[in-house]
């Protein structure tokens, strides 16, 4: 079967591993990577597919109706896989509006373009939403977040996630557009741009830079290997039942300071150094403003209506991330460099 998949902010750390998989996977498929390449699109992210027969890129941003009028006409699109999003919480706390923007008006923007272009021919349309689990807030009782899970956004990152998440539920209900939505647990993995946790610091202790941390350490977060959730994407994309909300897991939780000194004894076994040098590294910095405490997904629906699971534990996916940083350091200098330098001095440098 032949179809035309527009996947939004495929440039970026999970869309690149999305369109990877799409573009290889399903050869029969056109693939429409749209990103406006902002800080964290980066194309040398698809190097290895950027020539592929079934591979397309447009630049362009979602909140731009003509573009999207364009593409939705041009490639006659019939999926959507919208990835495109801003996703950093410290970013959102500094400047909420542009999380407003791309989130919230981007998404509205796209869901415009995708009724407008189907125009009530839903038939074997489909319009995917990627989602974060921290719409749900934090978890204080030991539980776990469900699909049925009351949402309470903590953040301004969270709660523009949210407001997308209603706009794309309102559109089904009130415009019948065919739409599936996930929420996801924290991603890791190659590829991902160094102002998250994990990346961060790697980079970090192979460069013996302090590796701050937020307050005690305390804060508990799922962790789901970015490849498993490209195959849970692609699962969803294809068996989902319209209309339907996944959790997506990794199984994983660790707070940050006992992943902190996990990483830094898989990269001192790595760097040949002594056991323990690089966890001197330590810092602990002013805690986020409104830091959830911690985040844990029940994924049983997924696994249990779509056969879908995690395929690794964290243990070696943090093992093969590790490898591919260190194996990659020209990637990570190659965007740490400008832009990314002034913001992790504005970010940690003052605290």
């Amino acid at each position: 079967m032949e179809r035309s998949i527009l996947i939004t902010g495929g440039a970026g750390f999970i869309g690149s591993h999305v369109v990877r998989r799409f573009v290889t996977k399903y050869p029969q498929y056109r693939i429409i990577n749209l990103d406006a390449l902002t800080y964290a699109g980066n194309l040398e992210n698809l190097r290895d597919v950027e020539n592929a027969a079934n591979y397309t890129f447009v630049k362009a941003d979602i909140r731009d109706v003509d573009a999207l009028k364009r593409v939705f006409a041009d490639h006659a699109i019939d999926g959507v896989i919208h990835l495109a999003a801003e996703s950093h919480v410290d970013r959102s706390i500094s400047d909420p509006m542009a999380f407003v923007n791309t989130n919230v008006i981007g998404t509205v923007t796209l869901l415009n373009a995708a009724r407008e272009a189907w125009k009530g021919a839903f038939e074997g349309k489909r319009f995917y939403h990627v989602s974060t689990d921290e719409v749900y807030g934090s978890l204080h009782d030991g539980g776990f977040f469900t699909e049925e899970t009351p949402y309470d956004p903590q953040s301004p990152y969270s709660a523009s996630k949210a407001a997308s998440d209603h706009f794309v539920r309102a559109y089904g209900n009130t415009y019948k557009l065919p739409f599936v939505l996930t929420n996801c647990s924290n991603n890791y993995g190659s590829h991902h741009f160094p102002e998250k946790l994990i990346p961060l610091m790697i980079n970090n202790i192979r460069t013996s830079k302090p590796l701050p941390v937020y307050g005690k350490g305390e804060n508990v977060r799922d962790w789901l290997w970015v490849e498993d959730h490209a195959s849970a994407i692609d699962t969803v994309f294809h068996k989902g039942v319209d209309g339907e909300t996944y959790n997506i897991g990794g199984h994983n939780e660790w707070t940050n300071l006992a992943l902190v000194h996990l990483l830094c004894s898989i990269m001192d076994r790595k760097l040949g150094r002594a056991e323990g040098e690089s966890a001197k590294l330590i810092t602990y910095v002013t805690d986020r403003a409104g830091h959830d405490l911690r985040y844990a997904i029940d994924a049983s629906k997924i696994q249990r209506e779509l056969g879908w699971k995690p395929s690794i534990t964290f243990e070696v996916g943090l093992e093969r991330t590790v490898d591919w940083y260190l194996e990659n350091t020209g990637w990570l200098e190659h965007v740490t460099s400008g832009a990314y330098q002034h913001y992790y001095a504005d970010q940690y440098a003052k605290r």
